[in-house]
Parts: C-alpha cells; sequence; structure tokens
C-alpha cells in the first residue's frame, strides 16, 4: 500500500513540473505585456529581465505552503488516504484545465483555479464523511472563509483595478501627452520618483515579504519606517531620474524594465503555490504516515501535521524556478496569452479577435450618453485643450508596438501599487486581475477603444471576466467528480484519470499546433498594418485577400457537397455540422469585411478609388456565396429533422450529377484563386452558364412534376429551393472570380506603370 503512496507523491511531482509550465505560460502575461506591447526592448531582453525576476522569486520564496496544506480542508478531521486523493484530483484537474485556457489564448488565475479545485475536492470527500458519520459537519470539514474572499477579490479587484487605470492614465496623458518628449523637461523627475518608489514599495512588500532572508524583525521594521522608506526613496528616486534624463536616458523605458522585473519576482515568490504547494503538501504528508501512521493504516491516520506551517527546502524552490525561467523562454502558449492581452490595449486598430455582443453593444451605447452628457457641461475651451493633449497622430510608439512607453509605465506602476495595497490591507488581490484590468483600464483612458472597435474590445474584456469565473465553476466542477472517481475507484481509477489527463494534455497540444498553422495565414494582414508604403501595403492586401478568398472557396465546395449528400443519404448529423459550419463561417465573413475595411483605410485615395469598388464587390459576393450554402442548408435539415419523405429516385438522380458539376467548378476556381491564375476564367464562366442553364431545366421540369401533382408538394418545396440556390452558388462564385479578376489586373497594370 506504501509503494502504492510513493506512486502518487511522485505523480504529482511530474504533475508539478507540467503545472508550473502552464502556469507560467498563462501568468507571463502579468508581467510581460506591458514590456512587449510598448517593445521597451527586445523581446529577448524582455524575457531576460522576467527570467531573473522569477527565479529571484522563486529561490527566495521561503514557500510558506499554508494554503494547500489546511486553507480549504481542516486536516485535522482527514486521514492520510483521503488527503492523498483530494491533492491528486486536484492536481490532475488544474494541469487540464490550465492547459486548456492557454490553448484558447485566455488569461485566468491560477489562484482561483487552486482555491475551487481544493474546495471541489475537500466538498466531494465532506459529503461522503458526513454521509458516513453524523459526529462532524460540513462547517467542521471546509473552510469556506478562503473560497468566499476570492470571489469577493474578483469584484473587488477588477472594479478597482479598472477605474483606477482609466484615472491615472488620463491624468498622466493630460500631463505627458502623446508627444511626450515634448512635455518631460522636469515632470519627468517627479514621475520616476513615484514609479521608483512604488515598485521599490511594491518589491518589499509584495515580493519580498516572505523571503526566506526576511524575518520576523525586518518585517517589523519596515512596517514601523514605512513612511521614512517612502520619503527616502521618492527624493533618492526623483533627484536620480532628473539626472537620468540630463544624462538622455529613457526614464519610462527605465520603469517599464524596472516593473517588469518587480512583477516577475513577485509572481514567482507568491504565486509559486499554486503550482508546487499541493505536491509538497502531498510530499509532507507521505513523510509524516510513513513515520508515525502506518500501523494505523492510510484510512484511519489523521493529518494534524498539516495544521503547522512548513518551510520547503530551498532545492525545491531552486528546481521550480529553473523549471518557472525554462517555459517563460519556450512556451508558445504564453506568447499566446501576452498577445490576448496586447490586442485588447493595443492603441491602434487593425484585426479584432472578438466578436460584438448585446451587453457590449448596450455597454457602449450607454457609455456614449454618458459621454455626450457631460460633454453638455464641459466649456469648448476646456474640451479643445484636453484634446490637443489626446493628438495620437503625435504619438511616439515604437515600430510594431501596440501602446507607448508612458501607458506601460502606468500599467507596472499602477499594478504593482494595488496588488501592495491589497497585501498590507489584507486583501486577496489576483495579480492576474489587477493587471490585465489596469491595461485595461488604461487604453479606455488612451482613447484606444474607438466608436469602430469599441464594441470588440469590450466583448473580449468580458471574454477574458467570464473565463475567470468560469474557471471557478469547472474547478470545483471537474475536481469533485474526480475526487469522488479516486475515492470509489481506487488504484484503476487514478490509472485511468493520469491516462486521461496525458491523453488531453497530447491532444491540447496536436489542436493547438493545427490552429497556429491556419493562422499564419494572417501574417500578411499583420505586415500591412505595420508598414507605411503604399505599395506594399496594396501587394500585401492582395496576398491577404487571395488568401481569405480562397478559404471561403474551400468552405463553399466543401461544405456544399456536404450538405447535398448528407440531405440524399437523410443524414441527420451531416445536415447539423453542416449548418454550424455555416453558422460559424458566417462570423470569419464578418471578421474579414471589417479588417478589410481597416486594411483600405491604409491605402491613398486614389488607390482606394481604383481599388475599393472591386475590393468591396467580391467581399459582398463572398459573403452572399456563404449565406446561399445556409438558406440550402436550413430547409434541408429541416425537413430531414421532420422526418419528412426524401426526395425520389428521379430528382434525386438529377441534383447528383449536376451536384458533381457544381463542386467540380468550385474545385476549379479555388484553384485558380490559390495561384493567382486568372487568364483562362472564361472556360469556368461557360461552365457557370452552361450549369444555371441546366438548374433552369430542372426547375421548370419540377414544376411541370408540381401542376401535374405527381409527389409530395413538401418534398417539391424543398427541391425547388435546393435548385434556386445551387443556381446563386454557381452565380456568386462566378462573379466572385470576375470581380477579381479585375482587382489583380488592375494592380498589375498600377505596377507596370
Amino acid at each position: 500500500m506504501e509503494t502504492i503512496y510513493l506512486g502518487i507523491v511522485i505523480f504529482l511531482f511530474v504533475l508539478a513540473i507540467f503545472d508550473l509550465i502552464v502556469g507560467v505560460s498563462n501568468d507571463a502575461v502579468n508581467f510581460l505585456n506591458s514590456a512587449v506591447g510598448a517593445k521597451a526592448a527586445s523581446f529577448k531582453t524582455v524575457l531576460f529581465i522576467a527570467a531573473v525576476g522569477v527565479f529571484a522569486g522563486a529561490a527566495l520564496s521561503n514557500g510558506m505552503m499554508d494554503i494547500a496544506r489546511h486553507g480549504i480542508y481542516q486536516p485535522e478531521h482527514f486521514y492520510f488516504a483521503e488527503v492523498m486523493c483530494i491533492l491528486l484530483a486536484v492536481m490532475l484537474t488544474d494541469v487540464v484545465l490550465l492547459d486548456v485556457f492557454n490553448t484558447m489564448g485566455m488569461p485566468t488565475s491560477t489562484t482561483v483555479s487552486m482555491v475551487f479545485e481544493l474546495l471541489g475536492g475537500t466538498f466531494a470527500l465532506a459529503l461522503i464523511k458526513t454521509y458516513e458519520s453524523d459526529a462532524l459537519g460540513l462547517g467542521d470539514l471546509i473552510n469556506t472563509d478562503k473560497a468566499l474572499s476570492v470571489i469577493m477579490a474578483i469584484f473587488v479587484s477588477v472594479a478597482i483595478a479598472f477605474f483606477f487605470g482609466m484615472l491615472v492614465q488620463w491624468l498622466a496623458r493630460i500631463v505627458f501627452s502623446f508627444n511626450y518628449k515634448k512635455n518631460m523637461k522636469y515632470s519627468i523627475a517627479l514621475f520616476g520618483g513615484v514609479a521608483a518608489t512604488s515598485i521599490i514599495y511594491f518589491m518589499l512588500i509584495k515580493g519580498l515579504k516572505d523571503s526566506s532572508f526576511m524575518t520576523a524583525d525586518y518585517k517589523h521594521w519596515i512596517q514601523e519606517n514605512t513612511g521614512v522608506l517612502i520619503l527616502c526613496f521618492f527624493v533618492f528616486f526623483t533627484i536620480l531620474t532628473q539626472i537620468l534624463h540630463w544624462c538622455k536616458v529613457n526614464i519610462f523605458k527605465m520603469v517599464v524594465l524596472l516593473g517588469t522585473f518587480a512583477l516577475a519576482l513577485a509572481f514567482a515568490g507568491n504565486d509559486l503555490v499554486n503550482f508546487i504547494g499541493v505536491p509538497l503538501a502531498g510530499y509532507s504528508s507521505y513523510v509524516d504516515y510513513m513515520a508515525n501512521g502506518t500501523q494505523a493504516g492510510p484510512d484511519g491516520y489523521l493529518m494534524e501535521s498539516l495544521l503547522g506551517p512548513a518551510k520547503t527546502p530551498w532545492y525545491f524552490l531552486f528546481g521550480a524556478g529553473v523549471i518557472m525561467v525554462y517555459a517563460l523562454y519556450t512556451s508558445k502558449k504564453a506568447h499566446n496569452v501576452i498577445k490576448t492581452s496586447v490586442d485588447l490595449s493595443r492603441q491602434d486598430e487593425g484585426e479584432e479577435n472578438f466578436g460584438s455582443t448585446p451587453i457590449a453593444r448596450t455597454l457602449v451605447r450607454f457609455s456614449l450618453t454618458i459621454a455626450n452628457g457631460i460633454s453638455k457641461i464641459v466649456p469648448d475651451n476646456t474640451k479643445r485643450w484636453i484634446d490637443t493633449r489626446f493628438r495620437k497622430d503625435e504619438a511616439i510608439i515604437a515600430d510594431g508596438a501596440a501602446f507607448d512607453m508612458v501607458r506601460a509605465s502606468v500599467n507596472l506602476v499602477l499594478a504593482g501599487l494595488l496588488i501592495a495595497l491589497g497585501t498590507s490591507l489584507k486583501l486577496p488581490l489576483s495579480t492576474t486581475y489587477v493587471t490585465f484590468m489596469v491595461a485595461m483600464g488604461t487604453s479606455l483612458a488612451d482613447r484606444a477603444w474607438g466608436r469602430d472597435s469599441a464594441v470588440f474590445r469590450i466583448t473580449g474584456v468580458l471574454s477574458v471576466i467570464g473565463g475567470w469565473f468560469i474557471t471557478a465553476g469547472a474547478a470545483f466542477t471537474i475536481c469533485f467528480f474526480v475526487a469522488l472517481l479516486i475515492h470509489f475507484g481506487g488504484t484503476v481509477a487514478i490509472l485511468a484519470l493520469i491516462a486521461l489527463a496525458v491523453f488531453l494534455l497530447i491532444r491540447s497540444q496536436v489542436m493547438y499546433k493545427k490552429r497556429k498553422a491556419k493562422e499564419q495565414g494572417n501574417e500578411a494582414f499583420r505586415r500591412l498594418m505595420k508598414s507605411g508604403d503604399n505599395a506594399e501595403i496594396m501587394q500585401l492586401l492582395k496576398d491577404h485577400t487571395r488568401e481569405e478568398l480562397t478559404k471561403v472557396l474551400e468552405f463553399a465546395q466543401d461544405n456544399f457537397e456536404r450538405t447535398v449528400t448528407a440531405f440524399l443519404h437523410e443524414n441527420l448529423r451531416g445536415l447539423r455540422r453542416a449548418m454550424g459550419a455555416v453558422k460559424f463561417e458566417k462570423q470569419l465573413i464578418k471578421q474579414m469585411k471589417r479588417t478589410g475595411t481597416v486594411a483600405m483605410s491604409r491605402l491613398d485615395n486614389n488607390t482606394v478609388l481604383e481599388k475599393g469598388l472591386y475590393y468591396y464587390q467580391g467581399n459582398d459576393f463572398a459573403s452572399e456565396l456563404v449565406y446561399s450554402i445556409g438558406r440550402l442548408c436550413e430547409p434541408c435539415l429541416e425537413h430531414i429533422d421532420n422526418n419528412f419523405k426524401p426526395l425520389d429516385a428521379i430528382q434525386k438522380g438529377e441534383f447528383t450529377d449536376v451536384t458533381e458539376d457544381i463542386t467540380f467548378l468550385l474545385q476549379d476556381c479555388r484553384r485558380r484563386m490559390e495561384n493567382n491564375q486568372f487568364n483562362d476564367l472564361e472556360q469556368d464562366v461557360r461552365k457557370a452558364n452552361d450549369l444555371n442553364a441546366q438548374l433552369s431545366q430542372l426547375k421548370r421540369a419540377e414544376l411541370q412534376r408540381i401542376q401535374q401533382q405527381n409527389g409530395s408538394i413538401k418534398v417539391s418545396l424543398v427541391y425547388l429551393t435546393m435548385i434556386q440556390e445551387a443556381q446563386n452558388v454557381v452565380s456568386y462564385t462566378i462573379n466572385l472570380m470576375k470581380v477579381s479578376r479585375k482587382f489583380m489586373a488592375e494592380e498589375q497594370r498600377a505596377e507596370m506603370e
């Protein structure tokens, strides 16, 4: 029996390695997004600074892992076997759950996931114990205060961080404006003094509060002399930054890099418990059981030893630091999560990763109403002066950066201050919540959310916030059932769950690689948005358009054939899949139109006049092509779902023949679009005309059958709809190819000239 539990402890540490990797992938956004978004330094330099902070924070942490030992469950009432069941369930759930969020590129809270996993696993075992015995109640077994404090922290930190991010950034922009180099002669010293003091204070209060060298006497001395320390730091750094400014040092860059180091240090020092706290609790439990509990057995030895604090050996902390640094450098998913946060806060418009929702549209309308009301009260002279501080055309933004150094500095300084303040007030603020919402507040204050992008940015923010709540619910629910399976299933269930976790992690990696491969097609658009040369923009727009329209034609080919085949074979599942694909493609079409409008706006007026009509016609025909397949699929799905009579043999034979020809036409057009070959397009035009004539003949034949009252009227109506939409598919396809040929031909002539 002891061998089994030794295996569980070893596996917990194996999972801890994966948890460190996926945890860093998730939390890297907390300390990297500002420096990466502002391009304060090269990506390798930023990573190096963050890596030093991460390693220092992990190595200096004293490893107080109390929350995993007795923060949620009351260990004096749980037996060794029950504690190991809870801890194994937590780790299996945590690794898979965090990996899912990382794959989606959505930042979430590792603290929330761990707390609610512990709560879910404990609740499962507590229900069993209270059912088997009346001596204990749920209140004796579960410490709900911690979970409730985390829930409250979500609401508090989201609101506070967003509001103060918006307020402080607005004030910073009023002081420095977008052309900050003209307005920093002496104000930069005060800003640098406040920023550096805030970061140092944050490092002392949050980053190093539990470090190995931070004794009780040091903590007491810092608390007693906090005011004096802050004043001394402020005076020193104010003078230092002024001198550095005179020496032509970029103070904003210095603040951003220092803030990145401080947040990375605090992350590793404090959030390390989220990754290795549970395995260490399992290791401590096993050591205590082997020393004192083998006679009582795993089901008879209570884990009172977990009530005491534990010091983590230095080699565990050192190893955790090495793994975290490795993950920071190598994790592609970390870069993906960072991209989500940076994209939502970028200054300029571009490809929006999120759609529009009713809540977002309502919030935008409400905000516009308030803004218009305030605008009527503020004097015109004041409004004009404020507008001069927010002239985006004067913005000093590094090439390829999402925002400037001023906003990056405010992001880091304010996030550090709020986290330090929450820590000193004993409020369990989440690093993820604070850093993300500060970034969203500062982007709103910087007028980065324009009328054309606000609804999409708000949808993105709401999606991330919703993901935090989903994390809590999913962590609790999944861990609850996993703990039950382990408790009742024993070794067989453990092996099965381990195999399932490994399968899900491997599957996640495969899906992630496939998704990233598909996203490579957007590279032309990203380069287009960064380019300032009109000819290069036009060439990139051509490449991007060809890629997008090729995908549309590929979709049309696959789903037209799938819809018809599924209908003729009465395959309800196939029709539902086709309908789902149509709904998803409609969203992609909307996004394609939005990005196309943004791309066209970067061309000069003459090029827009020359190219615009063909470009927008192409987008319209692509949209109509997708909608035609949807109108074809919908009645077919309803017909089969209601178990109506199928097409007769004559109708099936007629439409099968024409379907093959239409599919071949779509395939040929897709090939032409992909290879940019429109020279002999007239062949496809003639095929399209012949197909439309053939479909018109089928329509007349079916109308004659209706007049002769041959067959079911329901079947005839759906058949006529199929013929009509097939004609539309052919017409929209060939029209799309015609305008695309003109679009490319016009560009080629322009290049020759």
